[in-house]
């Protein structure tokens, strides 16, 4: 540690934090794209268990790096060197810096993190950190011979010529099982697309973007069609097929699939950006209702997503008045859920206590939360926000809630001033419970729409047992149906690794004692778990029975569990289709049945 500084070194001094800080962000996007490239030749490879762990770790990178330039700065400067005069200068540095810097919204969303972890929380809103972003991310062109998108012109060259150039630029080291077939399906959906012989206009072009998005055993080509002033999206996925052959599987157009594709459920993308903002702007010519936060946090920038979508919910806050009030729905044993009406998500806090027959604790519901960020979440749960120590308006918060809180989370409560700071919470996109929607159905008499829950219910917990998830808890409310009909979960205190459960058959009673005994006569370990209970639970309902035993009656039979769990022992690892199967070049529709005569 160093002596008291002259405060003509205030400046110099200034200048080496921000230069210390940025060359720790400058360090964490060179491991990110390194790890992003990566993705490439473990595509090419199909080394999916590597894809994945990689995948995990870099969600991990971000707060390393930032935790690495903390540690730098309080070994190289003693508290009272870092007045507020300096913390004021190392901002204005800071910005000079990022001058022609690639990723100017990174470095900044970085930078507020390493103060953060320094300053008190009452800094966290002064001339200290970016609350605004202060260096523009319009037009920024990358460095590098790539271009953030490269262009084609099938009026000139043809469109299948067209097509097949923009899958070979991509360069796979793979063998396509027959590329000039799938390009071909591709070219018949795309003309229908254009409207067949539709005037093609002066500036008709498709613009491809220049890096593959890669996850789960994906590739995904995305981009756009040009005619006029009408913007068509696509999105081609590239697979491999049984004989390990490359196949163009589908192409998706439709902005609600790939909407869906980009969902907030599913894990993040693998792709080499330069210049990330680059690539929102164009995701954004192609999903306009998306939030630039999402766009973001699909793409891996998670931090950066949740730095933006804070600045979306401020923005909301000072153009709203509605007040904070508890989400409908049952009310949960472990979290303090509350939403504002006009706000499109929930918050939730972790209770101080929870009363039996939960037993868990804070530490323990983090972690499972944590385990879902880091995991593959297949499109069926819900990514989280995490936020510490945020401020809320007193006057936006109703008495009902505020005594909730105080009477079941008080740790997390404070009143300072005419603000509420909640110490943690998280923050998820908000959904109807699947109870609400399946009990609203039933009213209105829509049988199809009941149906239609139970089938999406029964195919999300089918694809989360794929990815060794088991819920724990599977009773409909801890389910939501989001605005595009598909059911998700979002409730992970009682998540478990399916291989670190025991899915056992109900013993046969061994005499009338047995069959009678209102406790189970057998030993039950905490991870046994019997599926032929499921139904006590979830199956009152007749109409809902009815469906649930026509689509998902597997799901009540420990045979249908073990098989699950030993194929994910066996190193199996399912393909993930986030689009409709019947879109599959490859898909043929069962026929029925002929009847003999």
């Amino acid at each position: 540690m160093r002596p008291a500084f002259p405060k003509l070194l205030s400046s110099q001094i200034a200048f080496d934090i921000a230069r210390t800080i940025l060359d720790g962000f400058d360090k964490h996007y060179r491991l990110f794209r390194e790890a992003s490239r990566d993705a490439k030749r473990y595509f090419e490879q199909r080394d999916w268990k590597t894809a994945q762990k990689e995948a995990r770790d870099r969600i991990a990178f971000y707060d390393t790096r930032v935790q690495e330039s903390v540690q730098t700065l309080e070994d190289e400067y003693d508290q009272a060197e870092l007045s507020d005069e300096v913390w004021r200068e190392v901002k204005l540095h800071y910005i000079g810096l990022l001058i022609n810097h690639k990723q100017p919204e990174l470095a900044e969303t970085f930078f507020n993190s390493v103060c953060c972890n320094i300053l008190h929380r009452t800094y966290f809103h002064n001339d200290f950190i970016f609350v605004r972003p202060a260096v523009s991310t319009e037009y920024i062109e990358p460095e590098e011979a790539a271009p953030t998108y490269r262009v084609y012109y099938p009026a000139k060259d043809g469109l299948r010529f067209t097509l097949k150039r923009i899958i070979t630029n991509f360069q796979l080291n793979g063998t396509f099982a027959d590329l000039d077939r799938d390009v071909g399906f591709v070219e018949a959906r795309m003309r229908a697309m254009f409207g067949g012989d539709l005037l093609m206009e002066p500036n008709h072009q498709i613009q491809v973007l220049a890096s593959l998005f890669y996850r789960n055993k994906g590739a995904y080509v995305v981009g756009k069609g040009i005619n006029g002033n009408r913007i068509y999206p696509f999105v081609v996925p590239i697979l491999y097929n049984r004989k390990g052959e490359l196949v163009l599987d589908t192409v998706l157009f439709d902005p609600t699939l790939i909407t869906v594709l980009f969902s907030f459920t599913r894990a993040y993308f693998m792709v080499d950006m330069e210049v990330p903002s680059a690539y929102v702007h164009f995701l954004r010519s192609l999903l306009p209702n998306k939030p630039r936060s999402e766009i973001y946090t699909i793409l891996g920038l998670q931090k950066l997503g949740k730095a933006a979508f804070y600045r979306d919910f401020l923005h909301h806050l000072r153009y709203s008045s509605d007040c904070f009030e508890v989400a409908p729905g049952i009310r949960g044993l472990v979290m303090v859920v509350f939403a504002l009406p006009s706000f499109p998500y929930v918050f939730k806090a972790i209770k101080d206590y929870f009363p039996p027959p939960k037993d868990t604790t804070r530490a323990i519901v983090k972690e499972k939360y944590l385990l879902v960020k880091n995991h593959d979440r297949v499109g069926r749960m819900a990514d989280t926000l995490e936020y510490s120590n945020v401020a809320f308006p007193r006057s936006r918060f109703s008495e009902e809630l505020l005594a909730e809180f105080k009477e079941v989370a008080p740790s997390l409560v404070e009143e300072e001033g005419d603000e509420i700071i909640i110490k943690h919470l998280y923050i998820e996109r908000r959904m109807v419970p699947l109870n609400i929607w399946l009990t609203e159905a039933e009213k209105r008499g829509d049988h199809a729409a009941v149906e239609h829950g139970i089938v999406e219910y029964g195919n999300a917990i089918k694809e989360l047992v794929g990815v060794n998830i088991f819920p724990g808890d599977m009773l409909y409310k801890n389910f939501g149906v989001t605005k595009h009909g598909r059911v998700v979960f979002y409730d992970y205190d009682e998540i478990e690794y399916i291989t670190d459960c025991n899915f056992r058959d109900i013993p046969t009673p061994r005499n009338e004692e047995d069959e009678m005994s209102s406790e189970p006569w057998y030993p039950i370990a905490k991870n046994d778990v019997f599926p032929e209970q499921f139904g006590t639970f979830l199956l009152g309902n007749p109409q809902v029975r009815k469906y649930f035993m026509k689509h998902h009656g597997d799901l009540l039979t420990a045979k249908y569990w073990r098989d699950a769990k030993q194929r994910i022992l066996d190193g199996h690892v399912e393909d993930v289709y986030p689009y409709p199967q019947e879109l599959r070049f490859s898909y043929k529709p069962q026929l029925p049945a002929v009847q003999a005569a």
